[in-house]
């Protein structure tokens, strides 16, 4: 006879990773998984560009070819665009919001206000597995390429300006990119 406990513990062994992680288990749109893609020719391989508005990511990986990922990103006003390059590679980073996320949303990020504090990297941490730091002119511009808590915000305008993506992908775009990977974004 099968009991509740013994239910519970098949159930909880079969799930797997989707309960260990709530963020794993999102199932985002067949168009925002990386794909192959074509692209124009001109574009040279090793760079990334971004388009916003469609939400994707591409690596040009080889000429005419890109592997497109899709992204979230800034909500409208508080969207990065130009030219950039990755300086600073990191896995699991720490995170503290800007000043100017914090005036603009105190409520927010209240256990940020007037400290030092900064969370530590890990599972719960808004940048996720990976960053990707944007750079300008060798200055920070405090745009990343990063991971997500929120899986479901992919296909959408709702961060404050960095470009998310869900763990999985950029834990695999950080694979493929060094330091000095020329970031475009439209």
């Amino acid at each position: 006879m099968i009991t509740r406990r013994r239910f519970m513990a098949t159930a909880s062994a079969g799930a797997g990773i989707a309960v260990a992680s709530p963020a794993l288990a999102f199932e985002v749109a067949p168009r925002y998984r990386p794909q192959p893609v074509r692209v124009k020719n001109d574009l040279a391989p090793g760079q990334i560009l971004i388009l916003p508005r469609a939400h994707f990511l591409y690596f040009v990986d080889q000429p005419g070819q890109a592997i497109r990922y899709g992204v979230g990103v800034g909500r409208a006003g508080l969207e990065f665009t130009g030219d950039a390059v990755i300086e600073v590679k990191k896995e699991w980073p720490t995170w503290r919001p800007t000043n100017e996320m914090i005036e603009r949303d105190p409520g927010a990020y209240r256990r940020f206000k007037d400290n030092d504090y900064v969370q530590p990297g890990g599972p719960e941490n808004p940048l996720g597995a990976r960053a990707l730091y944007l750079f300008q002119n060798g200055r920070d511009t405090f745009y990343r390429i990063h991971g997500t808590t929120e899986p479901q915000s992919i296909g959408r305008s709702v961060s404050n300006g960095c470009i998310r993506m869900l763990n999985e992908h950029v834990t695999d775009l950080y694979e493929r990119v060094p330091i000095g990977t020329p970031v475009t974004v439209l």
